[in-house]
């Protein structure tokens, strides 16, 4: 899982590839589609969309002469769990941390 969540991170490293996503938040779309709101070619989009794809993040149905893209939910919760587990750990240390930290003695000034 680790390795899959690696991936998809990176993939993730990109803004076309973050905009591709959040174009893609409202429903399956057309490259065509996806492009128009996009200051990148057609091909450029296609190309992201294929590392979007090996990643796992976003998967593709023929429709007549088009391919619709969608979010892949699977993609997307392997992302989220493993932030998920970055976060618990965070906590968890930064709770090991407050639980072991003493006050300082205040020393009664005379």
């Amino acid at each position: 899982m680790v390795q899959k969540a690696a991936t998809a991170l990176e993939a993730l490293g990109d803004a076309n590839r973050r905009a591709i996503l959040e174009s893609l938040r409202q429903g399956p779309r057309s490259v065509g589609e996806i492009a128009r709101g996009l200051p990148i070619s057609r091909p450029a989009v296609s190309r992201h969309l294929r590392l979007l794809k090996e990643a796992g993040l976003v998967a593709d149905s023929p429709s007549g002469t088009r391919r619709h893209y969608r979010l892949e939910g699977a993609g997307i919760e392997t992302v989220r769990t493993y932030l998920d587990g970055l976060w618990d750990e965070a906590l968890a240390r930064f709770r090991l941390m407050a639980e072991n930290t003493r006050p300082p003695k205040w020393r009664s000034w005379q």
